[in-house]
């Protein structure tokens, strides 16, 4: 798929956000800005590119699922596990970092 070879991360990667300060776990990868432009300009306050990857990102120790640009996230260094409501719907397992994503059935 194209979109994992353009984005910087992966789904199943944890992430830390550099400017909030939070640890997430990577669900899905946009290959550009996905959202509305009332969503950009409301909530994109830093105005990252529309046209590199957005990532859809479990947010550790909350229930919050949020959308950041890929100049905001960097790999996260803790390497402990993601606590969240919504985590084990997509992913099984850690191994060294990385969740390993869930083999969807019909």
């Amino acid at each position: 798929m194209e979109t994992t070879s353009t984005a910087k991360f992966n789904v199943g990667q944890v992430i830390h956000h550099k400017l909030f300060d939070y640890r997430g776990i990577i669900v899905d990868i946009d290959p550009q800005f996905q959202q509305s432009e009332q969503w950009y300009q409301m909530l994109a306050k830093t105005n990252p590119p529309k046209d590199k990857p957005w990532y859809h990102v479990l947010v550790d120790d909350t229930d919050y699922i949020t959308y950041v640009a890929e100049q905001n996230l960097e790999e996260d260094e803790e390497k402990t596990p993601i606590n969240h409501p919504d985590l084990y719907r997509f992913f099984e397992e850690v191994s060294e970092g990385i969740y390993r994503r869930k083999d969807k059935k019909n």
